[in-house]
């Protein structure tokens, strides 16, 4: 049947089991917008702005694993999803953007709201298409979708002219098929066996490869059977339960203490899904010196690019501990284990809970419904959600980490939601809600059931750290001049429910019952937590240095 442009894009996300895309119309989407509005059945989650678009749908494919889809028209409509495409490039999260742009006839005359959203995009895309004859539109989007979800996932950007919209063109339905992992033979795992069985003390680190792969009970299976004990990345948070006793926590430079002396006490390192980002391997030449390092990444390019392995295996995580476990010698390494303990015991005492934020989350942590989704911003909130918000499984823990996006979670909880139906706990400073705090007019709208626990210290915390440690207390604009700002009043005005978090002794009264309006109402609650401008985020590894200079207090 013959299908206009448009009406083939819609009938292309069906196919691939589109169910629900976050956008902002514009003059060269409209014949987009008409299609879908035709066919009503897609839900399109309208956002305040392109880049809470282009976040929602990065938090949607987070928990679901499934791609995220986000529309946005030309000009400054493509480049407001930028930031949010270089994020989910950055963390290796599936998602396909649809832009509009001119039609041919306009195309490189400088045309109204034309921009060359392709060449913008190239190095923050895992790839990229400009669609300028309709025929080969639903071949383009069929294949944007196989790039973006198979192997090391990423965003594919697809730019439909508008005079493609309009086009007519044959339309033939395709049922996606995607392809298994390759399966990974004995061979490709002997070396790794075998430094695994020889080794005495044994370290797992997990990466998000480990998430993106699907191996996380695998990795909890290996972990049991050679008695190792496992510390994750930020990307990682879930990958095995936080509350395990194999399990020691973050990993890198806020990671923790027992991460920290069990790595630097390891003889063997076995990084599954891991690109020893600077934030974790932190001195590259040092990170693994006398250690054995194994090395599993689906992407060759990530293989000895910052810490070189002494045995590599270019394959999907899930499928190699499949062929690696049953060959694996099981070991009760009682001696290891034993010390590992003293790790956790140490870590436990080294860590400040009288910080007024980690109070907050461990008492977000036990209100919170348990399938609840943890979504956190970027900055000091961030880290003390990775190290005082335990998760169990998962797939329940959205963050920016490659890029440090700042307002990310905004939109990233309202698409966890959607794609979950589950509630988000947003975990969000005062300078972050201050770039897309415009999104709870969304949640609010579309009836998002989400708490924000808005982390209200009047400055710019992790900064502001950073400038007391490493800039001899010189605060210069850290501090957030926003005093006649009151939160509670911003989120009334846009339809959520405000509070306010002062007295201690008021955090577990507070939260049941911001817990409770937003799962009865269904309307995001918004908490102004206050907390101290010189709380810290500890331990802390400065850039550069290596595991045994871990600061644990201000005083060293």
């Amino acid at each position: 049947m013959k299908l206009k442009g448009a009406d083939i894009l819609i009938n292309c996300l069906l196919e691939q089991g589109v169910d629900t895309i976050f956008g902002y119309p514009g003059g060269a989407v409209l014949d987009i917008y008409d299609a879908l509005y035709r066919s009503g059945k897609i839900n399109h989650v309208l956002t305040a702005h392109e880049q809470g678009a282009a976040h929602a749908a990065d938090g949607y494919a987070r928990v679901t694993g499934k791609t995220g889809v986000c529309f946005a028209t030309s000009g400054p409509g493509a480049t407001n999803l930028v930031t949010g495409i270089a994020t989910a490039y950055m963390d290796s999260i599936p998602i396909v953007a649809v832009t509009g742009n001119v039609g041919i006839n306009f195309l490189g005359r400088d045309s109204f709201q034309e921009v060359d959203t392709t060449g913008i995009t190239i190095p923050i895309t895992k790839h990229n298409f400009i669609i300028k004859d309709v025929k080969d539109l639903a071949p383009a989007i069929r294949r944007a979708f196989h790039i973006a979800n198979t192997g090391r996932k990423g965003p594919v950007l697809i730019d439909i002219l508008k005079n493609v919209q309009t086009d007519m063109c044959e339309y033939t339905p395709v049922t996606p098929v995607y392809p298994e992992p390759n399966p990974v033979t004995e061979a490709q795992v002997s070396r790794a066996v075998n430094a695994i069985n020889e080794s005495k003390r044994p370290i797992i680190m997990a990466g998000g490869g480990c998430v993106s792969s699907g191996a996380s009970k695998r990795v909890l299976e290996l972990a049991r059977k050679i008695n190792a004990p496992v510390s994750y990345t930020l990307m990682a948070k879930g990958v095995v339960p936080d509350e395990d006793p194999l399990c020691l926590g973050l990993i890198g430079m806020h990671g923790t203490v027992a991460s920290a002396h069990a790595l630097m006490d390891a003889d063997l390192i076995i990084a599954l899904g891991s690109r020893f980002s600077d934030r974790v391997a932190l001195n590259r030449d040092k990170f693994a010196e006398g250690k054995t390092v194994i090395h599993v990444d689906i992407d060759n390019a990530e293989l000895d690019k910052n810490v070189t392995s002494d045995i590599h295996v270019m394959a999907d995580i899930n499928e190699t501990l499949k062929t690696l476990i049953p060959l694996v010698e099981a070991n009760d390494r009682k001696a290891w284990i034993k010390k590992v303990a003293g790790y956790v015991e140490t870590s436990g005492t080294l860590m400040d809970y009288s910080i007024r934020a980690c109070r907050i989350l461990q008492a977000a942590k036990r209100i919170a419904p348990e399938d609840a989704n943890l979504i956190a911003d970027v900055g000091q909130h961030q880290m003390w959600a990775a190290q005082f918000y335990p998760l169990e499984e998962p797939r329940k823990f959205c963050t920016s980490g490659g890029l440090g996006t700042m307002g990310y979670s905004m939109g990233a909880g309202i698409g966890a939601a959607f794609g979950s139906g589950k509630m988000s706990v947003v975990v969000i400073g005062d300078g972050c809600f201050g770039m897309n705090m415009n999104e709870l007019m969304t949640a609010a709208t579309q009836g998002v059931p989400m708490v924000v626990l808005l982390m209200d210290n009047g400055v710019l915390g992790m900064v502001r750290q950073w400038q007391k440690i490493f800039y001899e207390n010189r605060f210069s604009q850290t501090t957030i001049t926003r005093e006649k700002a009151d939160y509670v009043a911003i989120a009334e005005g846009m339809g959520a429910k405000g509070m306010k978090l002062g007295l201690n002794d008021d955090i577990d009264a507070v939260l049941k019952e911001a817990f409770a309006y937003a799962q009865d109402s269904c309307t995001p609650v918004l908490v102004d937590c206050e907390i101290s401008p010189d709380d810290n985020v500890l331990p802390m590894i400065k850039p550069g240095m290596t595991y045994d200079t871990q600061i644990t207090s201000m005083d060293n």
